[in-house]
């Protein structure tokens, strides 16, 4: 784990709720976005909580850098405001999800475990959230080109895989897509991997965005 954050006092506080949990390893700090290629070469973290907001070089620019390097590591973006226009661009850019700052304690270490072994990091209730902000952003809401470019290509997909992206894009979890769709979560593994192959995307988040640009769910 990699904590990105310009205020110390932030970075010392992540570092005592993350360093004191079982399963995860702290294994660096940086200050700003700029330190963020030099910081993942030297310490190769799994998961990276990123600060959005920096005074050099914020975390948008950061993670987008990371996300067209090879084996990136997967990117949590941290923010005091729900859903901003910059989270959205982030999201979309490949990180994996985002935390508010005042996210309790307990609620960090899941996502960030979450986040390590595969899983979503958007409940329903978040995904939500996130899309009426988009829907209420005229200059970002997804316009009928944007729309029907995301329909071209979710048609490419079989039906299982079709409906997997809608699961994903509903916000539920590999067990509860097992569940609904009668499949083993390993199948449902098998699947998110081939549409993120299939749909060249990041992750999971960004299958969510592609199914609610395409205006399915």
């Amino acid at each position: 784990m990699l904590v990105v954050d310009d205020d110390a006092l932030v970075r010392s506080a992540l570092g005592m709720v993350l360093g004191g949990a079982a399963g995860l390893e702290l294994v660096g700090e940086a200050a700003d976005g700029a330190e963020v290629p030099a910081a993942v070469q030297r310490t190769r973290p799994d998961v990276v909580l990123m600060d959005i907001r920096m005074p050099r070089t914020d975390g948008l620019t950061a993670t987008e850098a990371l996300m067209r390097a090879p084996d990136a590591p997967a990117v949590i973006v941290l923010t005091t405001f729900d859903a901003d226009d910059q989270v959205l661009r982030a999201l979309r850019a490949g990180a994996s999800g985002f935390l508010l700052k005042d996210t309790p304690p307990a609620a960090i270490v899941d996502a960030v475990r979450r986040v390590a072994d595969g899983e979503p990091m958007l409940s329903p209730t978040v995904t939500r959230q996130l899309i009426a902000h988009v829907s209420a952003a005229g200059a970002v809401a997804p316009g009928e080109a944007r729309q029907q470019r995301a329909r071209d290509r979710l048609a490419a997909l079989s039906e299982r895989e079709r409906d997997v992206a809608l699961a994903v894009g509903r916000g539920l979890s590999n067990a509860q897509i097992g569940a609904e769709l009668y499949l083993s979560v390993a199948t449902v593994k098998a699947h998110v991997s081939r549409l993120m192959v299939k749909l060249e995307l990041a992750n999971r988040v960004q299958i969510a965005l592609l199914v609610h640009d395409a205006d399915l769910v």
